[in-house]
């Protein structure tokens, strides 16, 4: 992200010292028992974190790199580390439980779950979805007895005990997206490993490289292979993933920066203003001036 950006930060550190009475450990992993009291900044801020929420009552309203989402009883929240999130409205009678982990942490707790990208890879396009009624029970028990480990600050391996729990609530998480995104299992692990190497590829290169071909090469397969398999595994493109994160990325800088049109262009590798131009109109259907006012 441009160092013009200006944003808020969410992280642990941030969120113990605006709500001590948290239950943390280190600033790995906070647990809010009353999602009212998570510490997201009235104005735009960026996650330097994983957030993850559960919506018991009442209703919620955000945006998620400036795209609306709406929350209700049973709704899952995810947010990624790197988007960015504003416009929060909670109703009055608005309730729910929320944790919030480092990546680090996070990396550390899911390390070796098989197909775990699926997991967060939704997540990006899907932050909200929504549990039945025992599959939300389920995730309600699940928080309420990491929450017992996590006050227990006498267990001698209190850290690593949460960290199996989360797996396990990471897993019951992953099987429920799976059911959603109905994935074939034939040939789905050489897939989706091809899956996650290109969606990391293009979130460090999506700035200057927007051709499936330089992905594909990057990945020694060819163009045709590498757009079958990523349409198998998430039915969309690989120029669709490439262009959300692109679209994405000009919408963040249009709200959030005070950087010129022309000069997002160039940050962003367009040949010209008027091709980025016409690019973003394609993609968000108005004109960056528009959005930008919008």
């Amino acid at each position: 992200m441009n160092k013009n950006i200006k944003l808020a930060e969410v992280n642990v550190a941030h969120a113990k010292h605006v709500y001590p009475e948290g239950k943390y450990i280190d600033n790995d992993l906070i647990l809010f028992e009353d999602i009212a009291k998570v510490p997201l900044p009235s104005s735009s801020s960026r996650m330097k974190s994983l957030f993850l929420a559960l919506c018991t009552s009442g209703k919620a309203r955000y945006t998620v790199d400036t795209k609306q989402h709406e929350v209700s009883e049973g709704d899952v929240i995810i947010i990624s580390e790197g988007q960015v999130v504003g416009d929060y409205l909670l109703s009055p009678d608005c309730k729910g439980i929320a944790l919030i982990m480092s990546y680090d942490f996070f990396h550390n707790t899911v390390s070796g779950i098989h197909e775990l990208s699926a997991l967060f890879l939704f997540a990006r396009t899907h932050p909200v979805f929504h549990l039945d009624a025992q599959q939300s029970k389920d995730l309600q028990n699940d928080i309420t007895h990491i929450k017992q480990k996590i006050i227990d600050v006498n267990h001698r391996f209190r850290r690593e005990l949460v960290m199996t729990m989360l797996k396990a609530l990471i897993y019951d998480m992953s099987n429920i997206i799976y059911r959603f995104q109905q994935l074939e299992t034939e040939g789905q692990t050489r897939a989706e490993v091809i899956f996650r190497e290109f969606i990391q590829a293009v979130e460090k290169n999506f700035h200057t490289e927007r051709r499936v071909s330089w992905y594909a090469k990057q990945l020694c397969i060819t163009s045709k292979y590498l757009s079958e398999t990523i349409r198998s595994i998430s039915k969309r493109t690989p120029s669709d993933w490439i262009d959300s994160y692109v679209t994405r990325e000009l919408c963040v800088m249009l709200k959030n920066s005070t950087l010129s049109i022309k000069q997002i262009a160039d940050e962003m590798h367009f040949a010209n203003q008027s091709f980025m131009g016409k690019y973003f109109k394609e993609h968000v259907g108005m004109s960056p001036t528009q959005f930008r006012r919008s």
